[in-house]
């Protein structure tokens, strides 16, 4: 199985202040559609909630702590490792946040790829993505847009791969 995290990150690793993703990026939103449908997507409950609701043409998997969680649409896991299991057989299956969900997963050895939207401006936050590892990651492919009247920030879609994915697990 190959985990993929799918992110939005601003300059200063921003990705969300209280519980809402702070930049809204038309063109951003429809990449993350055309990679994750089809395939299951990993989440917290915080972004979840974010959400509001499952996406649809995904299998949603929310990853909490609380016992009883209402999720209708959706599989609920109590662990990174539990959500894992629940799509073992699955070739490629990504990694939606939030932050703490991020940082556990990019120690993970099956962690194979991360597709980065990089929001080249700074904003206040109290959600952050993890630093990259430029020793353990490597930039593949990057596609750069400018601002318009439909995405108010410069961005980049970035595509980074483990630089060797058999070194990862020792």
């Amino acid at each position: 199985m190959n985990i993929i995290i799918i992110a939005a990150v601003a300059n200063n690793n921003v990705i969300g202040n209280q519980n809402k993703l702070i930049w809204h990026i038309s063109e951003d939103l429809k990449h993350f559609k055309k990679l994750t449908t089809g395939h299951s997507v990993i989440m917290g409950r915080k972004t979840f909630e974010s959400i509001g609701k499952p996406l649809k043409d995904r299998e949603n998997i929310i990853i909490t702590r609380h016992k009883k969680l209402d999720a209708p649409g959706c599989k609920v896991a109590h662990s990174i490792e539990e959500a894992l299991e629940m799509v073992k057989k699955e070739q490629e299956v990504y990694v939606a946040g939030g932050a703490e969900i991020y940082q556990q997963c990019i120690q993970l050895p099956e962690l194979s790829r991360m597709h980065i939207t990089r929001v080249f401006a700074d904003f206040e936050g109290d959600a952050y993505f993890p630093v990259i590892d430029t020793e353990k990651w490597k930039l593949v492919e990057r596609q750069d847009f400018e601002s318009d009247e439909k995405n108010p920030y410069p961005y980049a879609f970035m595509v980074y791969e483990r630089i060797d994915k058999h070194l990862s697990s020792e």
